[in-house]
């Protein structure tokens, strides 16, 4: 693809002609990751029920992915596959457990070592904290720790008790916890993470950056932001295709912490209350990412920043009768994914199956810089080039060792090893899921062709038979 597109940048009324060729500088990269984010809670990807207007326009002005996904739905193995361009097999020798493995590269630590200033913002939910792996700097980390003696948020905007991010504080550059910030999730806490990522902006960095911002947002506990009450109607909100009151077997995980946040069977009035705040939350984390592009424009260097954005998994909702993450179904498995800047084609979209873990690669081929040899992910350039439809003939998801599955053009096949079940959707003509095939005589070709494909993925990445 050798044409010039015309990206309409954030805060500036014209549009900027940018030709698809790199500029001789090396691109800067914003790479800007939410927690648990569905893939289908973007207006401009679908949902007319939701407002994320800067999210919005960054669809508008790059490349989006269809057919993303998280190696492995939950948070702390997921973003190690997006530092270490890794399977999780891979990333972590005690899989699925800490630590990663310290012999792999890492995404950060690459660009840096190419002469780019790198910097982590917002939750850090990993081992050894970010500058052991190639954050030179940190600017509103939230982690784990600091919180233990002060004044806690006990119950979500529902009601519920909170059961995650207990204790979590914001870090001062000197490493004590900025008690004042508030301790676990806030209604503040986007706001804090878009504070760190501006102020690191603003330095106006003397050579090409990478700030990687992760939001905590809308990870459960949810509460309600500041002057976002009553933004969306529990009432008038429609029920997901595939709602559903519960799951109908144990997946392997139906007693995890996830699935206790609502009463099962589930109710759907209280259901409809979570959903309406889940939305309200991920309005307001686009607000806070409209400040960061603002501050990127006001500073100048929206030009030459190529801008991300990405979730670390999706979540249920409840579909499928689940509330969490940990499920191989498309609505968690799946992922927005949006590549916008220089050399990317504006508005467009495209099929390719990839991985969160292709981020690392991709950057480093967009940016010139050589990928390291321990990187299992493949670069999506020759994708958004125009070079190649797609890079992967199907694509391998797994969770502890109660499920994998894969998925090609058009089907997937989950396997439950402790439940002794198999799944097979036609995703063609069942996008949501709700008709297994399994047991259809007229599939068991496709079924056991998808079968051999997993078993001979997993044994070469690396998994151990259970």
């Amino acid at each position: 693809m050798h044409v010039t597109s015309k990206l309409a940048f954030i805060g500036v009324a014209a549009f900027v002609s940018v030709t698809c060729h790199l500029s001789a500088r090396q691109p800067n990269i914003l790479l800007i990751v939410s927690d648990d984010q569905s893939p289908d809670t973007i207006r401009a990807l679908g949902n007319a029920a939701i407002e994320t207007p800067h999210l919005d326009r960054l669809v508008a002005r790059g490349t989006r992915f269809t057919r993303a996904v998280a190696g492995y739905p939950i948070c702390h193995v997921s973003r190690a596959e997006i530092i270490t361009g890794c399977c999780a097999f891979r990333a972590y020798p005690n899989y699925p457990l800490p630590p990663i493995d310290p012999k792999l590269a890492s995404f950060a630590g690459t660009l840096r070592d190419a002469g780019y200033a790198t910097c982590y913002t917002g939750k850090w939910h990993n081992d050894g904290g970010p500058k052991r792996w190639g954050y030179e700097k940190t600017s509103g980390l939230f982690s784990s720790g600091g919180g233990k003696d002060g004044a806690r948020i006990e119950t979500d905007t529902q009601g519920h008790p909170v059961t995650g991010y207990t204790g979590w504080t914001f870090k001062g550059a000197d490493g004590k916890a900025e008690i004042e910030k508030g301790i676990g999730l806030t209604p503040r806490t986007s706001e804090h993470v878009a504070d760190g990522a501006i102020s690191f902006i603003k330095q106006k960095q003397p050579r090409p950056f990478m700030l990687h911002v992760n939001f905590a947002a809308p990870h459960d506990p949810r509460i309600m932001p500041p002057r976002y009450e009553g933004r969306y109607d529990p009432a008038k909100l429609k029920l997901p295709e595939n709602f559903a009151r519960q799951h109908p077997f144990d997946h392997g995980n139906l007693t995890g912490r996830d699935e206790t946040l609502l009463n099962k069977p589930l109710d759907e009035a209280d259901y409809r209350r979570e959903l309406a705040c889940y939305y309200a939350v991920i309005t307001h984390m686009d607000e806070q990412i409209g400040r960061i592009l603002a501050a990127l424009d006001e500073n100048g260097a929206m030009q030459e920043t190529i801008v991300i954005f990405t979730t670390d998994q999706g979540l249920a909702m409840g579909r499928h009768g689940l509330m969490g993450k940990q499920n191989m179904y498309e609505h968690t498995i799946g992922v927005p994914l949006v590549i916008t800047g220089p050399g990317i084609p504006a508005n467009m979209k495209s099929n390719a199956q990839c991985y969160l873990r292709d981020l690392f690669p991709t950057c480093c081929d967009l940016a010139g810089i050589t990928i390291p040899p321990t990187v299992q992910g493949r670069s999506l350039a020759p994708v958004l080039h125009d070079k190649v439809a797609h890079v992967y003939d199907f694509v391998v998801t797994c969770f502890t060792d109660t499920q994998r599955a894969i998925r090609d053009e058009r089907w997937k096949f989950i396997r439950y090893p402790k439940a002794e079940r198999v799944q097979l959707f036609d995703l063609r003509s069942d996008p949501f899921e709700m008709r297994n095939l399994a047991d259809d005589p007229a599939s068991s070709a496709i079924l056991t062709k998808l079968s051999a494909q997993l078993d001979q993925w997993l044994k070469d990445n690396g998994d151990i038979p259970r």
